[in-house]
């Protein structure tokens, strides 16, 4: 929720305007006391007339902090004539967050089975690995060369370009997976020396592999050679955290005729 900034209001307004911007309001509900106004336009000499908008505070369950706007305009010394009426949000109103569009607001996690999440054509992570030759091929021309070059083995239409690439090792950094999550800073040793590690390719294999170490809780995941955690494969427990030993067994040897002779 967020609040709005309202205009600086003048009190110095004609009374006939002022009545004539609360006439404009009479059909509606909830109009309290006169605010102020501001002028929107005025001409050299006022009798050419002004353009002005009255405020009026809002009374209406649900709009704590709303005011009504009445806007009039005055020329030649006529009477006050409507130009427009709002209700509008004052400083104190609670209004409704920026509007983030749905393609935005989409986090990891959010796709349920068949959700279908479209990527542009113009997305900057990713970069063509073939030409179509022609950019003015219509749909079913594209449809051809993506399919001779699926029978050609070229493989994917698009891919990471470098731009894609530099956001995905900058994520993958700062992420959970990241040498500076709070499992890495108490690991003992890194993943860039653990057995468990399996390398990527490419320049994103620089710096990142995948945990394959099923007791680990990154298991399946990217994670960068500066991460760790407690299951590194090399990690030896000292002498102090080993298990102690059980002492030996007792047998029970006592029977009822041997307790009866004590």
């Amino acid at each position: 929720m967020a609040g709005v900034t309202s205009p600086t209001l003048t009190t110095d307004a004609p009374q006939a305007q002022v009545d004539a911007a609360r006439a404009a309001l009479a059909d509606e509900t909830g109009v309290g006391e006169w605010l102020g106004r501001t002028v929107e336009a005025a001409g050299d000499d006022p009798a050419d007339g002004t353009v002005s908008t009255h405020y009026f505070r809002a009374q209406k369950p649900g709009y704590v902090g709303w005011q009504w706007s009445v806007t009039l305009a005055v020329l030649d010394g006529a009477a006050p004539t409507v130009d427009e009426v709002v209700l509008l949000p004052g400083v104190e109103a609670i209004t409704a967050p920026a509007w983030v569009p749905y393609r935005d607001r989409i986090q990891p996690g959010d796709l349920s089975p068949g959700d279908l999440l479209p990527v542009s054509d113009e997305d900057p992570r990713l970069v063509p690995t073939y030409s179509f030759g022609d950019d003015d091929l219509s749909p079913d021309a594209r449809a051809q060369v993506k399919q001779v070059a699926a029978d050609l083995g070229l493989g994917r239409v698009r891919t990471l370009g470098p731009e894609g690439l530099d956001q995905t090792a900058e994520r993958w950094w700062s992420g959970q997976g990241g040498p500076g999550s709070p499992l890495a800073q108490s690991a003992p040793h890194p993943c860039s020396s653990c057995g468990f590690l399996v390398r990527l390719s490419g320049t994103l294999s620089l710096s990142f592999g995948v945990c394959a170490n099923r007791d680990a809780n990154d298991d399946g995941r990217v994670v960068a050679f500066g991460h760790g955690c407690g299951a590194h494969s090399e990690v030896r427990l000292a002498r102090r955290h080993e298990p102690q030993p059980l002492p030996e067994p007792v047998v029970d040897d006592l029977t009822p005729e041997l307790l009866e002779s004590f």
